[in-house]
């Protein structure tokens, strides 16, 4: 059975995390500490994390940095901070996914099943298929409308490593860091230009994306099919 760890000092949300995630068959192991949360992920291996930055003793980037040291278990950050700073800093620190306090359970039940199922993957495929367009990633070609479309080595990089990780929220360090290079960890300027010029190529509407999509301040998702387009336009 899946087993799932929240750390939250806040009981009401313990609880109703406890409750849904039972309900759902899921194992639930709780910790109100950052320190308990840490003993209870040695001892009992979760599958993933879910983890609220703000707590008494130790915070959660401290928890993050403490398991990273040991684990790639998936974890979820659920936290009322809403600065930009405190996401990036979680993301950095190596959390996979951010819910920002108060949440709709169905949106942090999605977000869960997307790092579980990246823990246990499908044999990958290397061709990715959208009502838009395919990407065959082993012959580096991407057809739209039936017609070969050019992505220079930057675009190919980025669409690369999005597609390879559906679903998840990739933060803009790491685009940078896996595209350009360590030494331009701090030119978000450069995704948000090649990003524009991506769109252009692939999105059936570039200014309300629907594949490529933004996470403001935080990062970029590889968005499989949807039904619906975002309601806000790209940073």
């Amino acid at each position: 059975m899946t087993r799932i760890l929240v750390v939250d000092d806040e009981p009401q949300i313990r609880k109703a995390l406890s409750v849904n995630l039972t309900a759902r068959g899921y194992d639930v192991d709780l910790a109100a500490t950052g320190e308990e949360g840490l003993h209870l992920a040695a001892a009992r291996h979760p599958d993933a994390v879910l983890l609220d930055l703000g707590l008494p003793g130790i915070d959660g980037v401290q928890v993050i940095e403490g398991l990273r040291g040991w684990t790639t278990v998936p974890i979820i950050v659920l936290s009322v901070r809403g600065e930009e700073s405190d996401k990036v800093a979680a993301l950095d620190a190596g959390a996979d996914d951010y819910v920002t306090k108060p949440f709709g359970m169905g949106e942090l039940l999605a977000r869960l099943r997307v790092v579980l199922r990246r823990q246990h993957p499908e044999p990958e495929d290397p061709v990715v298929r959208t009502s838009h367009f395919t990407i065959d990633l082993v012959a580096k070609r991407v057809v739209v409308a039936g017609d070969d479309v050019r992505l220079t080595p930057i675009e190919w990089g980025l669409v690369e490593h999005l597609v390879r990780h559906p679903g998840r929220l990739v933060s803009q360090r790491q685009l940078l860091h896996e595209v350009w290079g360590p030494q331009y960890s701090e030119e978000t300027n450069y995704l948000r230009v090649h990003l524009a010029n991506l769109r252009r190529k692939l999105e059936p509407e570039p200014s309300r994306p629907r594949y490529f999509v933004t996470e403001p301040g935080m990062g970029y998702r590889f968005q499989p099919e949807r039904d619906d387009p975002p309601e806000s336009g790209p940073h």
